[in-house]
């Protein structure tokens, strides 16, 4: 027998029912569930059965017997049966009206799947999983020769704070009419380049190179008994017609054969990674044939690049795993796919990542291409992360409780980041 639950009711004028439902005090079996309330303030509406799936039924075709169906009547009869109507084709192609063929006929279509990294994925670990995905040990801070150059007084432009702070202000303030602007980091980002170009007359290796949007790229390797693969489009690449020098002398690239990756157990390698299994392992740059400026230099990475925003962390985890298929990708082009070796000359390439305010430094030294096994040469990063170039900008001033917090306009400037900025611009060149 239900144990019925007891019932407040107000006068007429407040039609309102007050049900107490925690009164498993007045039990002697203690709490009781669900199915032991019974509510009389509420309707069976409440208290009806899932509706059942209907499951579809099996069309059952017996030899020699013809269905009777309504097809020659030409209209709708409820006793008889559906015709079958077979599938019309046109005569030529509408891609309006395409259909894709099953995922088994495609001509692709491989029994091994392929875990696929793109600018849109979002790894759980983060820098780890990259690491080990891309066998690679990372070192805190950047190398020393780029910190040299950025110390050094004949490598900055003139009046730089000032023209610094003014490329800021034009970004945040007067490249738009919106209070808070949320799309700055593009134009932040173009100006900060085109103040790093004016030392060209100074240096003129930086007229062998160019900027290059929306290039795509791809690049397959096996990491254990796993296809990995990335590709898809990526930031601003920048190019050059020379490579950059290598980062770690031999010394440095001999000792990471001691260097442990560190795993993230129970989770897999590839979680968050797209899996396909219509792919094709190829290796590409992005261009064709012999190109001027073959060799990549620095590629910037936005954080609003794409309708869709990472955090920090595998923001920093996207910038690796990129820099790196590029350097594959060049690798493969120059000593062959089906060659797994420690490279007698380790491909270097550079990144920054930003936010607008933010800045994410990443250098990577590609020192081998054997990347089955978890022993051996290991490839090297360097990473600064969360340098910012500025604290505050705002278009009004900050109140609380009538005591001015933030100021209006620009504060908190860090002349350290654009050094660095400008250091990393400058590699290859000086």
């Amino acid at each position: 027998m239900f144990v019925e639950t007891s019932v407040a009711v107000t006068p007429w004028r407040f039609s309102k029912l007050i049900c107490f439902r925690d009164l498993s005090w007045f039990s002697p079996h203690g709490p009781r569930s669900r199915l032991q309330v019974r509510h009389f303030n509420g309707s069976q509406v409440h208290c009806k059965k899932a509706p059942s799936v209907n499951k579809p039924v099996e069309k059952v075709h017996i030899p020699g017997l013809d269905m009777v169906t309504y097809g020659e009547k030409m209209h709708h009869v409820p006793w008889l049966a559906k015709p079958f109507c077979p599938q019309w084709e046109r005569h030529r192609k509408d891609p309006r009206f395409y259909r894709s063929p099953p995922l088994h006929d495609m001509p692709l279509y491989q029994e091994t799947p392929c875990h696929v990294f793109h600018q849109r994925t979002s790894a759980l670990e983060g820098v780890r999983q990259a690491l080990w995905v891309t066998k690679t040990k990372a070192v805190s801070g950047l190398p020393p020769q780029l910190l040299s150059l950025a110390e050094n007084p004949a490598n900055q432009l003139p009046n730089q704070d000032d023209r610094v702070q003014n490329a800021i202000k034009h970004a945040r303030f007067w490249d738009t009419t919106e209070e808070r602007p949320e799309h700055y980091s593009n134009p932040l980002l173009l100006n900060l380049l085109h103040l790093c170009a004016t030392l060209q007359s100074s240096h003129p290796l930086i007229g062998r190179r160019m900027l290059t949007e929306k290039y795509s790229l791809a690049a397959s390797w096996k990491r254990g008994e796993n296809l990995f693969q990335v590709r898809g489009q990526n930031g601003l690449l920048y190019n050059s017609m020379d490579p950059l020098p290598r980062v770690a002398d031999k010394k440095q690239v001999s000792d990471t054969a001691d260097h442990v990756l560190e795993t993230f157990y129970p989770v897999s390698p590839t979680v968050d990674f797209q899996k396909v299994h219509v792919y094709k392992e190829m290796n590409c740059t992005g261009f064709r044939g012999q190109h001027y400026y073959p060799h990549a230099h620095t590629i910037y990475f936005l954080e609003r690049d794409v309708a869709y925003k990472l955090l920090p962390e595998q923001f920093r985890a996207k910038i690796i795993m990129f820099l790196f298929g590029n350097a594959l990708a060049r690798a493969h082009m120059l000593y062959g796919a089906n060659t797994s070796s420690v490279l007698d000359h380790p491909i270097t390439l550079q990144g920054v990542g930003t936010n607008g305010r933010l800045f994410q430094f990443v250098v990577f030294q590609l020192n081998t291409t054997d990347l089955r096994e978890d022993d051996g040469i290991k490839n090297q990063v360097w990473m600064e992360e969360d340098v910012d170039l500025y604290e505050f900008a705002k278009v009004r001033p900050l109140f609380k409780k009538k005591q001015l917090k933030i100021p209006a306009g620009l504060a908190g400037y860090n002349p350290e980041t654009f050094s660095k900025f400008l250091a990393l611009y400058l590699h290859g060149a000086v």
